[in-house]
Order: structure tokens, then sequence, then C-alpha cells
């Protein structure tokens, strides 16, 4: 029979309470994937953007009769005809808002914009990074009819920004790409305010009043919980033409309706529904048993994730890199050069991105740190804020898309060549600022990249009383949180510390979240999945302390036999198993680990606090003790309390 204990070599065999496990990240989660296809997207991107600029050059009149070819659809006698950029800018950029939507919304309910803390500096950054360019670009072109043109010179492109950081910031930290997103979702719901309200077209009150009727019905299907995604696609395709006639840009639908589209981890009761229904069918295999199965595994993945999964690779690799063809393209010789760099369309928009994007984020985070005495400050160091600000000086999907609202001809020309320039510019001001800090000292580069000598101290994602695993009294006033993996021989080591604490002290609870190290521990994600099917079933700490306490049998008949110990329902929890229905929520757990600095197992936080050192049980019942006199006594907390502390 084969054992877990290969895993754990003598010299990995914890002697004092103080080792951990190292963490080498190679776990996929929601967020990395979300950042991986937006980078990947970039290069596609480029490729696309390129190829309008040659195909512009070689033949300009074959680039805009291609694109100026109109697509008409009568129904009827009634229709809509469009030229084919107009239906990839006002049809297929929905999609890309849609998924926008979908983001911004997963933010709302999973990530930071769901603890106000958390979403307030981002929220100013973000805001400083959109009025400080306006504010260059109009004073540029104060007195000149091309001041309407201000929506251009003020969002980032998520796509390009990430992969720019990628390819010439690769030290910069992951918590500045996690911050970015966070400043990208306000950064695009501001541009699809003003595109919505600023640049739309004379208003016909009736289309929109339809518009508006539509939307309604689809804010009551979704009060009355319908989940026929064909009724959906309908009454969004419906909206879309109203607030086409209308004369407002009907990329707000995409917007609108991926903000309702909810994000959840998944449901016991639904996990539940899907065991038993695919346990059915592998009885009885039948076509109509087979659907049954199918829709029930796919209702335990919130609509958010579902569809995120299905268009984001879509916008990224294909509908985002059709508009940079349709629209990036430019003819270009001297004088079109010499006229856009004397026009103020074009100086306004390369120097509100160049100067005034970093300005505006680096300036907003730092007085937000100064004026709160440091209690909002950035997850990384200051360098890297400015990074962050450097190359989000690159905007090119919604700063297009604008410029093709704003202005036409010649104006038109020279709004692209503001922003190939900008993004340019931002590109290699961003690897200039990289290359500096690589040259300054170690301890110096460290504190400029993370912002202190010591990683980020916050538990980065609160404890939640209907998600996480909690062991001990609900209302207890100390809480705590260690990042685990079942194999990892110190969390075994561990355990009877936690448990003799728990005993001992009578207002401390106890979380555990998942960290599965699977580059180390061969069968950490598996036990991870094996506690989580035994949770559908009410017995997560039995499970859990079965597994701490077997570390060297932990395969899967070794599982199903303490499935079997438990009296659990041993079909029912290895389908659990064996459909690794837990993944969702182990990745969600990854992902606050990795938002929260932790480098092993295991970490533990007291009260959101990061505890660093030893863990038997005079040391963390010291800490619980310190955690406890500050829960008592409120005390304001200062920049050198946390250990980072604003420029200057």
């Amino acid at each position: 029979m084969e054992h877990a204990n290969d895993a754990v070599t003598p010299e990995e065999r914890p002697t004092q309470l103080s080792g951990r496990t190292a963490w080498a990240r190679s776990i996929q989660t929601p967020l990395r994937d979300f950042l991986q296809t937006e980078t990947g997207g970039a290069a596609i991107l480029l490729a696309a953007a390129i190829a309008a600029l040659v195909w512009a050059n070689v033949d300009e009149a074959s680039y805009e009769r291609v694109w100026s070819t109109t697509l008409s659809i009568d129904l009827g006698g009634h229709g809509i005809g469009l030229d084919l950029r107009q239906w990839i800018n006002s049809g297929l950029m929905t999609f890309f808002f849609f998924v926008v939507g979908l983001e911004a919304r997963r933010e709302f309910d999973l990530g930071e914009l769901r603890e106000r803390r958390r979403f307030v500096l981002p929220l100013l950054a973000a805001l400083g990074g959109v009025a400080v360019p306006i504010t260059i670009y109009v004073l540029v072109n104060a007195g000149s009819t091309s001041a309407h043109g201000w929506g251009v010179a003020m969002s980032t492109d998520t796509a390009f920004a990430l992969g720019a950081l990628a390819l010439v910031g690769p030290r910069f930290p992951d918590r500045l790409r996690a911050f970015m997103l966070t400043m990208s979702v306000v950064d695009d719901l501001v541009a699809l305010a003003v595109i919505a309200t600023v640049y739309s077209n004379e208003i016909h009150t009736a289309w929109l009043l339809g518009g508006v009727a539509v939307f309604a019905l689809v804010l009551a299907f979704v009060r009355f919980g319908v989940h026929r995604g064909i009724a959906y696609l309908v009454l969004g395709a419906a909206c879309w033409v109203a607030v086409l006639e209308s004369g407002v840009d009907p990329i707000v639908v995409g917007l609108a309706m991926g903000l309702l589209t909810y994000a959840r981890p998944a449901a016991r009761s639904d996990l539940e529904r899907a065991t038993e229904l695919f346990r059915r069918f592998r009885e009885q295999p039948t076509p109509e048993l087979a659907v049954e199965a199918q829709q029930g595994l796919r209702s335990t993945i919130s609509p958010n994730e579902r569809l995120q999964r299905l268009y984001h690779p879509w916008t990224s690799y294909a509908i985002v890199p059709l508009f940079a063809l349709a629209n990036a393209g430019v003819a270009v010789d001297s004088q079109t050069l010499r006229d856009a760099f004397t026009s103020p369309i074009t100086l306004g928009i390369v120097f509100g991105y160049v100067a005034g994007k970093p300005l505006g984020i680096l300036g907003c985070t730092y007085a937000a740190a100064k004026l709160t005495g440091g209690r909002l400050r950035p997850p990384v160091g200051w360098a890297a804020v400015a990074g962050g600000g450097t190359v989000a000086g690159i905007g090119f999907t919604v700063a297009l898309l604008v410029a093709s609202l704003a202005f036409e001809g010649a104006d038109l020309d020279q709004a692209k060549i503001g922003i190939l320039t900008a993004a340019t510019a931002a590109t290699a001001l961003t690897w200039l600022l990289f290359r500096a800090t690589a040259l300054l000292p170690r301890r110096l580069r460290i504190t400029a990249l993370a912002g202190g000598a010591e990683p980020l101290t916050d538990l980065y994602l609160d404890v939640d009383d209907e998600r996480d695993h909690i062991r001990g009294p609900a209302n207890a006033p100390i809480t705590l949180v260690e990042y685990g993996d079942f194999q990892c021989p110190y969390c075994g080591m561990a355990e009877p510390v936690v448990r003799e604490l728990l005993a001992d002290l009578g207002d401390v609870r106890y979380v555990w979240r998942h960290l599965p190290l699977n580059d180390v521990h061969r069968f950490a994600q598996m036990a991870a999945e094996a506690s989580e099917a035994a949770a559908d079933q009410g017995a997560f700490w039995e499970m859990h302390d079965l597994l701490l306490a077997h570390q060297d049998a932990l395969t899967p008949a070794d599982l199903v036999g303490y499935a079997r110990t438990l009296g659990l329902d041993v079909e029912r929890f290895t389908e659990a198993v064996r459909e690794q229905s837990g993944t969702a929520r182990i990745a969600e757990d990854v992902d606050s680990a990795d938002l929260s600095g932790v480098s092993g197992t295991p970490t533990f936080f007291v009260n959101g606090r990061r505890h660093y050192g030893a863990y038997d049980a005079a040391t963390l019942t010291t800490a619980v003790q310190e955690a406890r006199l500050r829960a008592s006594v409120p005390a304001k907390e200062t920049p050198s309390s946390t250990g980072v502390r604003p420029p200057g």
C-alpha cells in the first residue's frame, strides 16, 4: 500500500516549534488566472496594434474601406445599419465591458471592494489617476475646441499595463498587480460613466425609456431567481438595441449586466445536491440523468465565475485585439508627425498620461497615507506605487474608444498618435524606474518595493463567519487564523499547541485556512479536498484532526478509511473528492494567503496581525494576551507601529 510518508524526509522533520515549509507559489487561483489572461492578451493586443499601423501605412484606402463597410440587420422592415468599426466599437466591445462588470462584481462580492478599509486607498489612487491627467489635458487645450476630448486622457488599459509590468518590471511585488487591478475596476467604471454621459449623441427619450424598461425586467428576473441564460441574452440584446437607438453608447449595457451577475463560493447545499445527482447518474446512466448531473455541477459554480471563464479569454484574445486592428491604424509621415507633436490634442494626451497618471496615483496615495497617519497605506513600497503609476500611463483600448467618439479626421489621427506615444513613453519610464530601483542597496531595494523590512502584516481578508471553518466560541474577542497544509510536518506539530491554547483560554476562536503546498507535499491538495468533502457532511473538524494526526497516511485509500471511521456517507465523500468539489473554496484561501504575504506553513494571524517567531504554547499565549490588551484599549495606529512609513 502506498503511503504519504515519502514526502516527509528526516531532514524535514521538525525539532522545534518555529519551522515552516516554504511556499513556492505554484498554485493556480481565480485571481492569478484573471491576471495571467490579461497579461497574455497584451501580446496579441500589441501584435494587432502593430498590424493596424502597418496596414494603414501600406494601403490606407484599403484599411478605411474595409472598416467602413456597412453591415445591416433587418427584421420586418426595421433594422440597424452600422459600419464594421461601429459594430466592433459598440457591439463586440459590449462583451469587453461585460467582463469588466463581472470583475467589478467579483471584487465587490469576494475581493477588495467588499472591505471598505481595503477599498478606500485604491479608490483614491484611481480617482487621482483620472483627475490629474484630465486637468493636464484641459490646461494644454484651454480655449480650444479640442478641450472636449478630455476623456481620452483618463483610462488605463489593464491588459497592456499588466503585460508591460510583467515585461519591464518582473520583480515588482504581486500585490502591486492586485492593487492595480482594483484601481482599474474604478478606472473603468469612471470611464463608462463619462462615455455614457459626455460622449453620447442627441438623446431620444422614448428609446432610452424603453431601454430602462427592459433593464427593469432584467432586474425582476434576477430578483425572482431566473437562471436561464437565453432569457438574459434576449433581454440584453433588446436593451442594447434600445440604448443604441436612444443615442447613448450601448456598451454601458454590458457593464450593467456584468454588475448584476453575483459571485459567491459554492454553497454546501449545492455541492450536496450535485453529489446526489452524480451518484444517481452513476447508478443509472441515462441521458436525462446526465443532463440533471451536468446542471447540478454547473449550479455549484457562481454565474460570475462561469461567465468570466467563458468570455474573458474571448475578450482578451479576440475582441480587444480586433478592436485595436480596427482603430489603431493611422497613416504616418513626416508632416503628420510634425502636425501631431505641435497639436494640443497630442501633447495633452502624452503629458496627461506620462506625467498625470503617476502624479495622480502616487500623489493621492501619499496624501492618504500622510493624512491618516499611516492607517491607510499601500500594500507595497513607494517605488512599486510609483511603478504602478508610470505603467498606468498606458491608455489604449478605452482611450481609442473615447477618441473615436470625440474626434474625427485629422484630430482623430493626432489623438491616436498621442495615445501610442504615451503608451511607449510610459513603458520606457516604468523600465527606467525599475532599473533605478534595482541599483539600490539590497535593504533599500526591498523597502522600496515591498514597503518595509517585513512582509505585509495584516490578514488581507477578514474572517467570514458563514464561510470560514471556525472552532471555538463564535463571539470570542480573539481570533487565531492559521494557513496550513495537512501534510506539512510543522502544521502537525502546531496542532496540539492550538488545542492546548483553546482549552486553556476560553475567549479564543480558531480558523483554519487551506494552503496546500503541492510542489512539496504530493498529497496536500487531495487532503484539503477530503476535508472539504467531509465539511459537506458537517464533519470538517473531525476530518481535520484525523488528517493532522496521520500525516504519513494520506493516500486516497487512507482518506476513504477516515471517512468510514467518521461514519460519513463514503460514496458521497468519494465522489466529492473525485470531482474536486472543494477546489474553488481552497483556491479562495490560497488567494487570501497570497495577498496576506504568507510565505509558508504554518502562518498564524492573531486578530488580523501577523504572528512572527515560534508557535509554542507560551509564545502563542503571549500573542493572544497582547491582542486581548489591544482589543480592550483601542490605540491610534501610527506608521511606526505598522513598520511602514510614508516617504519624507
